[in-house]
């Protein structure tokens, strides 16, 4: 089995793997077939998981794993709360502290590792947010937490009120990042630091060398190499319809040929070479990438051996017309 790599987070006693496995891609239907791909995983190396309040019983699924096999404490749980519902955005100390409750009991744990706000609204001010994830950290119930879909100015007004007022600030972030342009967003809100609207964020994260947990390295399926100019009329299910409305643009197909010459070059898939992009970036990065099979688990973290070069990165970003 290849090495897993790991990196540190603020807050996290035990280092996490730089490949996080998705909850909401395992089978929760199948506890046999879930559990035994939660197995492969971490005996594989990843001890990172990510769920989410609003994936319905993905708390409790991984909860029950945990319990059975006696691994809470080498589990490290990244839980996501206060998406926003039909009826209002959900971003309060209100929402967190719910969220957070239901998701403890529906784990049967006392704590979380990493709690992420799973949008933002930025109409509501960052003092109040800050003060509610530091409260629930003084009571033990999180160790550390962050945002996703955060702009880089909102973390910045929470990072300076918790420094200000003596406070634990925000140790991660979890915007989109792929190798593939995010031309539209698929829903509301999303924030992706990707192509080239994307490059004064990236400076911004490289400066303040913050660990991004980034999703979406598959661009939702755009890197299997199955979308191309001529054929996306045979594809018109919902998600595949979010796949063309995101990202099948001139500029990622350019990408897609230069990553299939980078596939056969190196003698791997074109997945794999997107993967690989994203965790060769430098930046501090765990990419959420859920396998949903043992064949995607090792193919992933094959990915995250890929020596890509500089050139060869420069090259399917665009940013230069060869590999040498």
């Amino acid at each position: 089995m290849t090495r897993m790599l790991y990196g540190e987070v603020a807050g996290i006693p035990q280092p996490v793997s730089r490949i996080v496995q998705g909850i909401i891609q395992v089978d929760r239907s199948n506890e046999d077939a879930g559990f035994a791909l939660l197995d492969s995983a971490f005996e594989a190396g990843i001890n990172c998981v990510d769920t989410a309040r609003i994936y319905g019983d993905a708390d409790a699924v991984l909860g029950k794993w945990m319990r059975t096999r006696g691994i809470r404490d080498k589990v490290v749980v990244l839980a996501k709360c206060s998406h926003h519902n039909n009826l209002r955005n959900r971003v309060t100390p209100y929402d967190i502290g719910t969220d957070l409750h239901d998701t403890l009991a529906a784990m049967q744990t006392d704590y979380v590792d990493l709690l992420v706000l799973h949008r933002d609204d930025p109409s509501y001010p960052v003092e109040p947010i800050v003060d509610a994830f530091n409260q629930y950290h003084r009571e033990g119930k999180i160790r550390a937490f962050g945002g996703s879909n955060w702009t880089t100015e909102r973390l910045e007004q929470a990072h300076d009120y918790a420094i200000k007022s003596g406070q634990i600030p925000f140790s991660v972030s979890s915007p989109n990042f792929s190798l593939a342009e995010q031309v539209k967003e698929p829903w509301a809100n999303c924030v992706s630091i990707s192509g080239p609207a994307g490059k004064s964020a990236r400076n911004w994260y490289s400066a303040n060398k913050m660990p991004l947990f980034t999703w979406s390295s598959m661009a939702g399926g755009f890197w299997s190499g199955n979308f191309r100019p001529d054929n996306l009329d045979e594809f018109s299910g919902y998600f595949e319809d979010l796949v063309k409305q995101c990202y099948c643009y001139p500029q990622n197909f350019q990408r897609l040929e230069r990553a299939e010459e980078l596939a056969k070059a190196y003698g791997v898939t074109i997945p794999q070479i997107a993967l690989a992009y994203v965790l060769h970036y430098p930046l501090n990065i765990f990419a959420l990438v859920g396998s949903a099979n043992t064949g995607e688990l090792n193919a992933n973290i094959e990915a995250l051996h890929l020596n890509l070069t500089t050139a060869d990165m420069e090259y399917l970003d665009l940013v230069r017309d060869s590999r040498n």
